[in-house]
């Protein structure tokens, strides 16, 4: 069996499919990865043995800044990474039994495997991102936010929004490849039958007519890479801190500079991820401490709380570690989604505010950091699965055969 897997945005897009390749190899499977050409991409593919098919240009270089590219840029990049999808897709695909996209930008995957003949499987990470009239849409950059507050009606403004971007883009390189044109883009590419790559305890899906959702349980793999040494000692020296990281987003500095304000007002010490936006607020005082890329399996459990920015992965990996969590939801795809589950499930404290006060997050760090919080993500961190990359892997190759 060959399956070609395909992304495209940061690490918390790549990981999970990264997590379903490797399944997919001990099962006996052949996989490439068309993802981002990002220099850590490629070393981390190559590291565990899987081709990769670079596809469109390197997303970090378009994260660079706190702000977002314009709404014209975004239409452009967003027409281009199709017309690169069909150029690049083919080959790509060539031998392949089956394609597997995941994430928001694979308008043209089912179209390419349509032609090929081959079976198309959509993945989701997060239920927000699947038409429900049980959620509203999350945002998506550069296009306006409709006036409406019921969500089936913004459901049909969002898809209104995709056929506006993609549809005649799309329906030209269908003619192209001999395929008939299709009317409802966004549909067409999430297909009636799409799977949830999250785990079923922290971001449920809820029965919706016309979607038969198949939930495997999120996508991970263990991370067993020791701590530093310089990172270990600073653990050893003194209370569990608490971490402050923001991933491969650059939320404003004085959010970094007010979170660790806000968290030593409490008493806590303080470790701050570096990430993308590459933060750096050690000011010489001992109870703070700068780290790059680590194992967060390895490190959240050693942490008295988790301040993120509602990543699905991120929100995931505090919640089996059975740590509280502080959500500053920078507003962009999934975030607000995962920082009310964290509010909903009471394990830690949601801001939706991209540049919260330092008395919000005073607040916020008061109730994550109560013993009945944290008794609450201790107890669910023991419920959540770790099995969701082998159930996929296994429900796609037995489909399959």
């Amino acid at each position: 069996m060959r399956v070609l897997l395909s992304t495209y945005g940061t690490r918390g897009d790549v990981e999970p499919l990264v997590a379903l390749a490797v399944r997919l190899r001990a099962l006996g499977a052949e996989v490439r990865m068309c993802a981002p050409p990002d220099e850590e991409f490629a070393r981390r593919l190559a590291g565990l043995g899987i081709q990769l098919v670079p596809v469109g240009p390197p997303v970090r270089t378009m994260m660079r800044g706190t702000g977002l590219p314009s709404a014209a840029e975004l239409s452009r990049y967003r027409t281009e990474m199709l017309d690169t999808q069909f150029a690049v897709f083919p080959a790509a695909v060539d031998g392949c039994d089956v394609l597997v996209a995941a994430g928001l930008a694979q308008i043209g995957a089912r179209s390419v495997a349509e032609a090929a003949g081959i079976r198309y499987v959509y993945a989701s990470y997060s239920a927000v991102n699947l038409p429900s009239p049980h959620h509203a849409p999350p945002p998506r950059p550069g296009w306006p936010e409709p006036e409406a507050d019921d969500n089936p009606t913004r459901w049909e403004w969002d898809a209104h929004q995709v056929n506006a971007q993609f549809r005649e883009v799309l329906n030209g390189h269908r003619a192209s490849l001999g395929l008939p044109p299709v009317d409802d883009v966004r549909d067409h590419v999430y297909t009636d039958r799409p799977w949830l790559a999250a785990d079923p305890v922290l971001g449920p899906w809820r029965e919706t007519p016309g979607l038969d959702v198949v939930q495997t349980g999120a996508w991970t793999l263990p991370d067993e890479r020791p701590l530093p040494a310089d990172l270990l000692a600073f653990l050893d020296a003194g209370t569990p801190p608490v971490y402050v990281g923001f991933g491969s987003l650059h939320p404003s500095p004085d959010t970094a500079r007010r979170a660790v304000e806000a968290i030593r007002a409490q008493g806590h010490r303080v470790l701050v991820s570096r990430g993308w936006a590459e933060l750096d607020l050690v000011d010489g005082r001992a109870d703070c401490f700068a780290i790059g890329e680590v194992s967060h399996q390895s490190l959240f459990g050693r942490v008295a709380a988790v301040v993120h920015h509602g990543g699905a992965g991120t929100t995931l990996t505090a919640a089996r570690a059975g740590v509280p969590q502080v959500v500053v939801a920078l507003q962009l795809a999934d975030n607000s989604y995962w920082a009310g589950r964290v509010a909903d499930l009471d394990i830690g404290a949601a801001l939706d505010s991209a540049d919260p006060s330092v008395e919000s997050l005073n607040i916020a760090f008061k109730t994550a950091l109560a013993p009945a919080t944290r008794a609450r993500a201790k107890a669910l961190g023991t419920e959540l699965r770790t099995d969701g990359a082998a159930v996929a892997a296994n429900l796609l190759l037995g489909t399959l055969r």
